[in-house]
């Protein structure tokens, strides 16, 4: 690896338009995972002016059984659809929880994919798609993610949570973030460039003979006091570039300034660039879909070689084929920074230590519960490990990787 580099990560808040799809799509799978732990959702959610859309595949006893819909649950997701939106904060002319259009375009999951994932006989829980699941862990922060990303997501979580809380009245819920750090020995020393883009009240702009520079310099203040708060200190320095709000006015935002869908944050979802992405979302799916549960499964194994001590950095990578239980491979690499362990000696005892199946992932990290609407908005990987929410985050297999080792 490089001694010396720079390397940058974006983030974006649980306002802007594809993430307020993603946070949808979640809560309709929580909803339904509510009713039923064994139900498969599918489901894909469109964003634009005042309309929100709902699309995909799903079953469910109690839910949808038969090609019909069980009684009053049209009327649940609709209200999970608008309470999603009132939480997130938008009550704005162009996207208001309460007088949006609201289409629910779901149906029956295909019978064909269901005979070839569903258990039967001897015939074990096959993966609901085919497909390569990517894990990461670094130990550049305490959360074991790429400090580029860790601080993209927590500069807009702590706005968002000042808006919540009337800290600041300028604050609408669309915004944006990236951190460009510069890397010595694998290990951050440095932010060279950070760049924040928020929608905000009438006024706080510049850049236009009707803007406010008072009003916009106590915007960029507040900013650049949020990223003060967050970043460790000494990465910022005196040569740090800020760039907040550079376009000068973001008064139109969210769904209304530009249509949303789910799935197209997956970077933002996961490391930040700083490791390979199958290419699959997770927002909207139950977890018998690989893309998520093993893309979760992978986390989990790659961060607690971390914390044991085994590697400074970790990627994993499975495969699957739909239908198929087991997977088609697995994928270690070290980065050259493997602690008296080997890459093909981590690749057999995984699989020993976590049964990679889509049954005995779910069954190991108890994925068949409503826990999915937190994981929709900065990150599903990084997050504090709490109750039964984000269980990919727990490092309890660390002691059991080292036994395994001898160590």
């Amino acid at each position: 690896m490089r001694s010396d580099f720079l390397f940058t990560s974006e983030s974006v808040s649980e306002g802007h338009p594809d993430k307020v799809s993603d946070q949808i799509s979640d809560a309709i799978v929580d909803l339904f995972l509510s009713i039923d732990s064994e139900a498969r959702v599918a489901c894909e959610t469109l964003t634009t002016t005042q309309l929100v859309v709902l699309a995909g595949e799903i079953r469910g006893k109690g839910i949808y059984e038969n090609g019909e819909w069980a009684p009053g649950i049209p009327d649940r997701v609709e209200q999970t659809v608008r309470d999603t939106v009132k939480h997130i904060g938008y009550e704005q002319s162009g996207f208001h929880w309460e007088s949006l259009r609201f289409e629910n375009r779901l149906h029956g999951q295909s019978a064909h994919i269901a005979q070839g994932v569903d258990a039967s006989g001897n015939k074990d829980e096959g993966a609901g798609d085919q497909g390569i699941m990517f894990g990461y862990a670094s130990d550049e922060t305490p959360d074991l993610m790429p400090a580029t990303l860790d601080y993209s997501h927590k500069i807009l979580e702590r706005m968002a949570a000042d808006r919540k809380a009337g800290v600041v009245a300028f604050l609408e819920p669309d915004a944006k973030s990236q951190v460009t750090l510069r890397y010595r020995n694998e290990q951050p020393v440095e932010a060279t460039a950070i760049v924040v883009s928020t929608q905000h009240a009438p006024g706080y702009f510049f850049h236009d003979e009707e803007g406010d520079e008072a009003k916009y310099g106590e915007l960029r203040d507040y900013v650049k006091g949020v990223i003060a708060d967050v970043l460790p200190a000494g990465l910022l320095t005196a040569d740090t570039v800020y760039h907040i709000n550079p376009t000068g006015r973001f008064e139109i935002g969210g769904p209304d300034g530009d249509a949303g869908l789910t799935g197209r944050k997956i970077i933002v979802d996961t490391y930040g660039g700083a490791a390979p992405h199958g290419g699959g979302a997770f927002s909207g799916k139950d977890p018998t879909k690989v893309d998520r549960s093993a893309a979760y499964v992978t986390r989990y194994l790659a961060k607690n070689i971390v914390a044991a001590g085994l590697a400074r950095r970790c990627t994993i990578q499975l495969a699957y084929a739909i239908g198929v239980a087991e997977p088609l491979s697995i994928y270690v690499d070290l980065h050259g920074t493997g602690n008296g362990v080997s890459e093909p000696q981590l690749e057999t005892i995984l699989p020993q230590l976590v049964r990679l199946t889509p049954r005995g992932i779910r069954t190991h990290l108890s994925l068949n519960k409503p826990i999915y609407g937190k994981t929709a908005a900065y990150g599903h990987f990084g997050r504090k490990a709490e109750g039964e929410s984000f269980p990919w985050e727990r490092t309890d297999l660390a002691a059991d990787l080292k036994q395994a080792l001898g160590r």
